[in-house]
């Protein structure tokens, strides 16, 4: 039985998973955004947030604490320098996994999983509504009432300036 064993091993071994989540890690921190499984990007965001949070103190011994889980210098200046500076007034949730849905290859849900602060196009969109059936029906349903409306409002304007005519003469 799996009573309160929440952690998924993702059918690795402890070291190959480490390993897999820390070079996952690195490729994240230097690239921004990355594509992987659903599995994996859920996994990753437990292992990279942690260390996210801890480089929000540029001292000796979190850049010791990083270093020990991602073993790569080129990773650490860019986590410290640039992804700190950016991520330095938010509480938490440093990373965004997006769905894109099924690799041909295997059926697996695939989906970016990409660090929150560094993606200019997702900061400017809103989150879009999808369309429905019920509010195809709705934007046609109005759309006669909206071109019925500038009508009545142009004869509205048509006949004050008429009537201001007669007073001029």
């Amino acid at each position: 039985m799996r009573h309160n064993k929440k952690f998924n091993h993702l059918g690795r071994t402890a070291s190959h998973r480490a390993s897999m989540l820390a070079n996952m890690a690195i490729s994240l921190i230097m690239h921004k955004r990355i594509t992987t499984t659903v599995a994996k990007a859920k996994a990753l965001k437990k292992y990279v947030e942690p260390l996210i949070t801890k480089a929000k103190e540029d001292s000796t011994n979190s850049r010791r604490v990083v270093f020990s889980y991602l073993q790569n210098k080129e990773a650490i200046k860019e986590l410290f320098s640039t992804v700190s500076e950016k991520v330095g007034d938010r509480p938490g949730g440093y990373t965004r996994i997006i769905k894109l849905g099924a690799r041909q290859g295997d059926a697996a849900q695939v989906c970016f999983i990409e660090l929150v602060d560094f993606d200019p196009e997702m900061a400017k969109t809103e989150t879009k509504k999808k369309a429905t059936r019920r509010s195809r029906k709705a934007t046609k349903a109005e759309a006669p009432k909206a071109e019925e409306a500038p009508v009545a409002e142009e004869a509205a304007a048509e006949a004050p300036a008429a009537e201001e005519a007669p007073k001029a003469e």
